[in-house]
Parts: C-alpha cells; sequence; structure tokens
C-alpha cells in the first residue's frame, strides 16, 4: 500500500495522479487541436479539454470537455464514443504508461456554474448584502 503524505485529505488525488492525467489532457488536446478524424462529425469540430481526472490505478481517465464557448452536442459525445479506440491508441503513444487508459467523456459545466454565481452575485438584493457586512467591519 502506498505511504500517503500527512497533509494530502483522504481521497485527494495523488501527485502522480495529477501528473498523469495533465499529461492526458495535453495529449488529448493536441489530438483534438490537429482534428485528423475520419468522422465528419470531429474532423471540424472545436472541442477543449478542460480537465482530466485519473482513477487510482490510471486504468481510467474521465476527461471533461466543452465547446469553444458552447455546449458539445450530443452528436459530437456520440462520436467520441465511437472514435474511442483511436484516442486511447493515440494517447498511449503520446503518454507512456504501463496500460492504456481507459477514456471516459463528460460535458465540463464549471463555467456555466460560475456564470450563474456571477449573476447572483450581481442581483439587487445580494449587493445590497454584501454592502452592509463591508460597513459592518
Amino acid at each position: 500500500m502506498a505511504k500517503r503524505h500527512t497533509d494530502t485529505p483522504p481521497g485527494a488525488p495523488s501527485q502522480r495522479q495529477l501528473r498523469v492525467a495533465e499529461e492526458v489532457r495535453h495529449a488529448l488536446a493536441a489530438i483534438f487541436e490537429r482534428g485528423d478524424f475520419r468522422d465528419p462529425e470531429l474532423a471540424n469540430a472545436r472541442i477543449t479539454v478542460t480537465e482530466v481526472r485519473a482513477s487510482p490505478d490510471l486504468r481510467h481517465m474521465t476527461a471533461f470537455i466543452s465547446g469553444l464557448g458552447k455546449d458539445v452536442p450530443p452528436e459530437q459525445f456520440l462520436a467520441l464514443k465511437r472514435a474511442h479506440a483511436f484516442l486511447r491508441g493515440q494517447v498511449a503513444k503520446g503518454v507512456r504508461l504501463k496500460f492504456a487508459p481507459e477514456l471516459h467523456f463528460q460535458p465540463d459545466s464549471a463555467l456555466d456554474y460560475a456564470m450563474k454565481i456571477d449573476q447572483l452575485m450581481r442581483q439587487p438584493q445580494v449587493a445590497r448584502d454584501l454592502a452592509k457586512d463591508d460597513t459592518q467591519d
């Protein structure tokens, strides 16, 4: 069993998981940038890989993707599933690991969530409450 540092919370990804996930993110980003897919749904797709999370054994990677400023259409998610073997092989060539990881794709909703919070923070009621807190300090 691997030793964990005391400052790392339980369940948090290890340094190795973070490092390998970032390498896989770079490899996937390069693949999408080249755009050399046979599938017409992916050939002209503008996909951004915002984050990759690795399982503890590094055999599964979840890639969070988004379109450039918009959601990825469902057809492109289906195309990503069809291109799974190709993408896995390309990642295996780009990132040296003992096993080629299984790739899973999820839409990235972090930007939508941030925009929703920003919109809430701009409401007059919230601004008024925040102004009260500033004057009490």
